[in-house]
């Protein structure tokens, strides 16, 4: 049964609904948000960095899981493999089966090139399947690439790559059109006009979605196209190594069976990164959103061959994560549940923050206010705050959240509580990967040539914090583009011999450094076995 204080709680929040739904919060000044995220920001402890003592970002901070990873021993030493006995040869070698990796294998067949994606799950098994909220894109009258350019430029902190953002908002309408003419369901108007909503930090709405099954209807839809076009797809299989040639290009990868152990050398014109997030590294012990193959991998690969780091210290943090009951926990909670009219209050049922702040000062308000303030609620696992989703239906009309977020109703009912009626507990949950690598405007690394880079693995497009829907939408334009120019590179690139020489390089930098470790990456998954 749920405590005294619990429910006291609970009649707090249901007693100041009315006054709650017409209350409308001041948004922050730039000097208060500067001011929370450096006292409130998982980013700003400045603890829980370590500096990276070796490789091409040598002397920046980077978290410490991740500089474990970074700096850890390869699976293998060259004379384990026999680069000579090539199992696969291709074209375009694509390492990872989410949204980029489809999207990259979608266009690098369209463009004749031979190709093939390989993945340590399954193809679909991605943190595009997780996506909910929906995909941004400025293809409404009263919008532009302009203004979405300067939504999620500030969002960002001005970090951005600009090119890279100006390509983003550019090609936005032209993808939401490309995923449309593939077969994805988004919500419509009855005369077919796309329903677009507000998401944190937009000035306009431009939001599409399918329900909240948003980065399920994506992905399920490429994934019908890879699968119907007859690309190969390598399931089960982790890319433990990439294979650069004698000139330094990318030029495959070392292939491991994820049951036999059993290693293949798989050769390729080009490669692209398409592996994703970070989540299961559980960055200062945070719960994730991602899925089970969240691990980094992508960022470890392209570090030892000597690509590039960008704004690897930044993570997302999204606000609502699912805090009670405690099965779901960490779990995501969409944005759009406060697009639709939900708004966050605490213990005492009062609103502390506009509902549609940037990701990362919703994070930064929610940690304060169960930290300082101490008006948190008690879940019996951690204090979290509420999220009174019950106003959906007060403002929108009954029927509003099964029509607009059944998953996340669906979620919850799994485990007897009714959002329509009864507020939702939420704790900011780790969910993004804002680093990564450095890529140019054409996808391809900015220090090794040949190796692309697509999706949550790139470093750069969101700046050093992303919009709701810009991560869907990048999946889409960048994931593309490195197909069409990966496929454009193989046409002219001749594979010289096969090396993997980096690996010593690598190992012989880390003793220089002094550096003792028995770590070895990339990590593949999480060990969620009890440690004594």
């Amino acid at each position: 049964m749920y405590s005294k204080e619990f429910q006291e709680s609970l009649k707090a929040v249901e007693a100041a609904r009315e006054a709650n739904i017409a209350y409308e919060p001041a948004r922050m000044t730039a000097q208060e948000k500067e001011d929370l995220l450096a006292a409130y920001h998982p980013d700003y402890k400045k603890s829980e960095f370590a500096t990276l003592q070796i490789g091409p970002n040598k002397g920046e901070s980077v978290p410490h899981e991740l500089c474990e990873m970074l700096q850890a021993h390869s699976r293998i030493q060259a004379k384990d493999v026999d680069l000579d006995n090539v199992k696969y040869d291709v074209d375009v070698l694509i390492i990872g089966g989410g949204g980029a990796g489809a999207s990259a294998a979608i266009e690098a067949d369209n463009a004749g090139a031979k190709t093939m994606i390989v993945t340590k799950l399954r193809i679909g098994d991605a943190n595009t399947m997780m996506a909910e909220g929906g995909i941004q894109a400025a293809d409404k009258p009263n919008d532009s690439p302009a203004i979405h350019f300067v939504d999620a430029f500030g969002g960002g902190h001005y970090a951005a790559k600009r090119e890279l953002l100006a390509k983003l908002v550019c090609d936005a309408p032209e993808a939401i059109h490309w995923l449309n003419d593939l077969g994805v369901e988004f919500d419509k108007a009855p005369d077919g006009t796309m329903i677009t909503t507000h998401g944190g930090g937009t000035s306009r709405k431009r939001m599409h979605a399918a329900k909240d099954y948003s980065g399920a209807e994506i992905m399920r839809t490429l994934r019908d196209e890879v699968l119907n076009r007859g690309i190969p797809v390598v399931d089960f299989t982790a890319a433990i190594e990439l294979i650069l040639d004698e000139n330094g290009k990318a030029a495959g990868a070392v292939l491991m069976n994820m049951e036999t152990k059993e290693l293949m050398v798989a050769r390729a014109k080009t490669v692209i990164i398409a592996t994703g997030g970070a989540g299961r590294m559980h960055y200062q012990g945070f719960p994730t959103s991602n899925h089970y193959g969240a691990t980094a991998d992508g960022l470890v690969l392209g570090y030892r061959v000597g690509a590039k780091l960008l704004y690897a210290e930044t993570l997302q943090y999204h606000p609502t994560g699912a805090a009670f009951p405690q099965q779901i926990f960490g779990a995501l909670v969409t944005e759009k549940v406060r697009s639709l009219g939900a708004k966050l209050v605490n213990r005492d049922g009062k609103v502390f923050m506009h509902p549609l702040e940037t990701r990362d000062v919703a994070a930064a308000s929610i940690i304060r206010e169960c930290s300082d303030h101490a008006e948190g609620v008690d879940t019996g696992s951690g204090l979290a705050v509420w999220l009174d989703t019950p106003m959906i239906e007060k403002i929108g009309g009954e029927g509003t959240i099964e029509k607009r977020i059944p998953a996340m109703m669906r979620m919850f009912a799994s485990y007897g509580i009714d959002i329509r009626k009864e507020p939702i507990l939420v704790y900011p949950t780790l969910h993004y990967q804002n680093g990564g690598l450095d890529i140019n405007v054409n996808g391809m690394t900015t220090n090794v040539e040949n190796l692309f880079v697509a999706g949550e693995a790139v470093g750069g497009i969101h700046g050093k914090n992303r919009l709701m829907g810009n991560s869907l939408l990048d999946i889409i334009v960048f994931g593309r583009s490195a197909g069409q120019n990966a496929a454009a590179a193989a046409k002219d690139t001749k594979v010289g011999k096969l090396t993997l020489d980096h690996i010593a390089r690598f190992d012989a930098e880390r003793e220089a450094a002094g550096i003792s470790t028995d770590a070895v990456s990339p990590k593949l998954l999480p060990d969620y076995r009890y440690q004594k």
